[in-house]
């Protein structure tokens, strides 16, 4: 079980085919890719299960920390380390925190301080503020800039602040010297020829900040 959510924080795109999916999941672990969210909101259930399956044992491969978004069920049955929701995904999260035992909870909080600060009070393991850059993967979320993310860095200074939007090599490095704990990557990461080096690439940025 991992402890913490820090660093590159990679989530894969939601509408790629199952083959393209893997391929570049493992070109990431390959490089170095040590947390991995899945999501699919499309699909249904017994397809996206079977490609949660095969994802965890991906990940399981590379030991590296394998998130499913938005559905408790689905992260306990194919045995995820943990599972990022939103304030839609869950009425009682002090309750979804004792139905996961161990499992990591991540929170989406937007810009919402007040409700960052519940989420952590009732058992979150880290909490996502974004967009902190416009966002090809959901281009409707209101940018918050770096400011708000350093504002929450001093609002929260012991917590897991995971940075979402709009992040890519070129202004990773920034977002931690922001106060970001990790940093929610997409298509920065994998709308790229080579994943492999692009996740090395970014993993060099982030240690080097």
């Amino acid at each position: 079980m991992k402890s913490n959510i820090t660093g590159l924080y990679g989530i894969l795109p939601a509408d790629l085919a199952t083959e393209t999916l893997l391929l570049k999941a493992e070109e990431a672990l390959k490089g170095g890719l040590q947390t991995l969210q899945f999501r699919d909101k499309k699909a249904g259930y017994k397809r996206v299960f079977k490609r949660a399956v095969a994802l965890r044992e991906l990940t399981k491969a590379y030991d590296a920390c394998f998130i499913v978004n938005d559905s408790v069920q689905m992260a306990k049955e194919v045995g995820a380390d943990g599972v990022h929701l939103g304030r839609d995904d869950v009425v009682n999260l002090a309750a979804a925190r004792d139905d996961v035992g161990d499992m990591l909870i991540g929170m989406t909080c937007r810009a919402d301080a007040v409700f960052a600060k519940l989420a952590l009070q009732q058992g979150a393991d880290y909490v996502s503020f974004g967009a902190v850059f416009s966002s090809q993967s959901k281009p409707d979320v209101p940018v918050l800039g770096l400011p708000r993310l350093q504002k929450a860095r001093q609002m929260f200074p012991d917590a897991n602040l995971c940075a979402i939007g709009g992040i890519n090599l070129e202004n990773i490095a920034i977002v931690k010297q922001a106060g970001a704990t990790s940093a929610a990557v997409i298509s920065g990461l994998f709308d790229v020829e080579n994943v492999q080096q692009r996740t090395k690439d970014l993993l060099q940025a982030w240690k080097k900040a």
